[in-house]
């Protein structure tokens, strides 16, 4: 029987082992080791922050300490995440998108939203901060892997299959914009669209969509003073104009990148994170990770994000195999979720994409990123281990 969905490497009738692990062991140690490395790499770039007068007031282990608070709390919620049957979360996969909206609008309230470098994204929690987009991401992917499996018979149909989704991630888009947060509003874009297009959208209305959010990306920044300037300032970062203004950062992190040369300055011996480079511990931990480790290291890094997608994409491709669609796509969304943004973070700090506040997933310091990263990693688990019981004639 042919299925509905795009199977693309994947055949239904591949033999499974006599005996199986609980869960994927290789997908595990990874995505460990990546966080491992984020934390050494996040406490090797913020160490010097106490020398500038803005964070005279932390100590050097302040970053260090916060992200391990992060790490910890991430990895409270990922075990609880675990617990839960994918047939829970799509019975409530509605909600949660209901749920992120409203935390959307609650961000925008004066009193409620905290306001950092002029951006509105934040909720403080006492302990941490909460940024409200990132769980938007994982509510957008359940929400379009339910949306798919209910609209699957009506899937060629623009109007009653494609252009509700549309709408749903238009009226998050408003928000994300209202922060303005046009980053985490490119990622829900590109995870709803690869969703629609994994289960079997048509390739013309696909494109279609395409086509129309490429527009307004553009018709955005056309409208956008500061936008503009940071397209103009990606083209030509080192011109006078621009290499004191909207390119300092893409300048800077080309210099990180460039003093690393082959096997790098060595850990700890960065420069650039000597209050040159900005946000060198959120958004440009990658040059730091190549001054210090040079390309070899950015080589292994790039290699370990496309394993780590190609498997997440695995998990999700077995699923559908085994006729779990919802299961299928959620696991194919969080990999479009992580090794997109990866693809952006690191695009940005080669040079090779404008500048865009994007955090490297798993590594980049940010309590909130690293949760959900790490929820969504959970759920693909839980997905891969319901795999493995149905593989040994259980019950998921």
């Amino acid at each position: 029987m042919q299925l509905p969905v795009r199977l693309s490497g994947y055949s239904r009738q591949s033999a499974a082992p006599a005996r199986l692990p609980v869960v994927d062991q290789a997908l595990v140690w990874v995505a460990v080791g990546l966080l491992l490395l984020g934390l050494v790499m996040v406490y090797s770039a913020s160490i010097a922050m106490p020398d500038n007068p803005r964070f005279a007031r932390y100590s050097p282990l302040h970053f260090f300490i916060r992200h391990l608070i992060a790490l910890g709390t991430g990895f409270i919620a990922a075990l609880l995440a675990f617990q839960i049957p994918v047939a829970t979360w799509e019975r409530r996969a509605p909600w949660l998108f209901v749920g992120s909206l409203l935390l959307l609008i609650m961000v925008l309230v004066p009193g409620i939203g905290s306001v950092v470098n002029g951006a509105r994204r934040w909720i403080s929690l006492g302990f941490m901060t909460f940024q409200p987009s990132e769980l938007a991401k994982l509510a957008v992917v359940m929400y379009a892997a339910n949306y798919m499996v209910r609209k699957m018979e009506v899937k060629e149909r623009f109007f009653r299959a494609v252009l509700p989704m549309a709408v749903a991630v238009a009226v998050v888009g408003s928000l994300l914009l209202a922060e303005p947060d046009m980053g985490a509003f490119l990622v829900i874009a590109v995870i709803a669209m690869g969703i629609l297009f994994l289960g079997g959208v048509n390739a013309r209305m696909f494109f279609l969509i395409a086509t129309v959010l490429v527009i307004a990306f553009a018709v955005m920044i056309a409208l956008s003073d500061w936008r503009r300037e940071r397209i103009f300032a990606y083209l030509d970062p080192w011109s006078e104009k621009h290499a004191l203004g909207k390119g300092y950062q893409l300048s800077h992190a080309l210099i990180a990148i460039g003093r690393g040369e082959i096997f790098g300055v060595g850990l700890g011996g960065s420069v650039e994170k000597l209050h040159w480079l900005p946000e060198a511990h959120t958004d440009f931990l990658f040059a730091v990770i190549g001054e210090e480790f040079g390309f070899i290291g950015i080589l292994c890094l790039i290699v370990t994000f496309f394993w780590l997608t190609r498997r997440i994409m695995h998990i999700g491709r077995q699923a559908i195999a085994m006729d779990r669609l919802f299961a299928g796509l959620v696991a194919q969304g969080i990999g479009i979720w992580i090794g997109f943004q990866a693809f952006i973070n690191m695009g940005v700090n080669l040079g090779a994409l404008p500048t865009k506040g994007l955090t490297l997933p798993l590594m980049s310091y940010g309590g909130s990123a690293i949760l959900m990263n790490l929820v969504a990693l959970a759920v693909v688990l839980r997905i891969d281990y319901e795999n493995r019981v149905l593989m040994r004639g259980g019950r998921a």
